[in-house]
């Protein structure tokens, strides 16, 4: 996912527009508040911890053919090649 830029969106009526350009050419642009998302400690842990678990839990469950099967995909999708 990309991450937006820090400016603030435009708006679309040319007033608004020149208004808004020209406070923020001289600097009267007001600093926009940023909220702050405080994460539940325990989600994040828990979180982690099925992160941590998934890819071994996945490999263990799949058969050595299938891996390859995966790897080989992965890497022709990495490499470009069709």
């Amino acid at each position: 996912m990309q991450k937006r830029s820090s400016k603030p969106k435009r708006p679309r009526d040319l007033n608004q527009l020149a208004k808004a350009i020209t406070d923020e050419a001289t600097g009267q642009t007001p600093p926009e508040p940023k909220p702050e998302r405080e994460k539940n400690p325990a989600a994040v842990a828990l979180g982690r911890l099925g992160g941590l678990k998934g890819g071994k839990a996945r490999a263990k469950k799949l058969s050595p053919a299938e891996r390859k099967k995966i790897a080989q995909k992965a890497a022709r999708t990495r490499w470009g090649h069709a």
